[in-house]
């Protein structure tokens, strides 16, 4: 795996990939709290890694609206990964809601479950689970922190309603 740090307006991103796709971004909570794991190559002239940086650097200039350029890899469940492609189908500025993802992925009842994926996303920002609202538009968690999700959501000129 090889991995880099990118300073983005949000704080700091970790860029985890292999000689393939994408495998994980971790959000400045997490580049806090984790570590690169041992046999890691710090390389940010990795062809992926490099890609990374380029498009992130578009999407938070504001002239990048979509992440469909990267190749993505995540590990997960079956039921995870179908949730994370979801994610990706999420058009810039534009939200979903747990049950519309559950219902999307045959299991109209499994907003919860939806909920736990969503929240478990290796790859936040590129796989866009900071679009992903209550079914009335209001504000939910963000494994990255509320401040972040609400960076990103107004970054995209996403509005949204505050919990009471």
């Amino acid at each position: 795996m090889y991995h880099a740090l990118y300073h983005s307006p949000v704080g700091p991103l970790r860029i985890v990939a292999d000689d393939a796709a994408l495998k994980q971004l971790w959000l400045p909570n997490e580049v806090k709290s984790r570590r690169p794991e041992n046999g890691w190559i710090e390389n940010e002239a990795h062809p992926i890694i490099a890609s990374v940086i380029r498009v992130l650097t578009e999407y938070f200039a504001g002239k990048r609206v979509d992440f469909n350029v990267i190749p993505c890899e995540p590990e997960g469940s079956e039921f995870q990964r179908a949730v994370w492609q979801r994610l990706r189908d999420i058009d810039y500025a534009d939200v979903i809601n747990y049950g519309a993802i559950a219902a999307s992925v045959g299991r109209p009842k499994g907003a919860q479950a939806v909920g736990g994926a969503v929240g478990s996303n290796p790859i936040a920002i590129v796989l866009p689970c900071h679009r992903v609202l209550g079914k009335d538009g209001t504000l939910t968690g963000y494994s990255g922190g509320l401040d972040v999700k609400k960076a990103l959501l107004a970054l995209e000129g996403i509005p949204y309603k505050e919990r009471n």
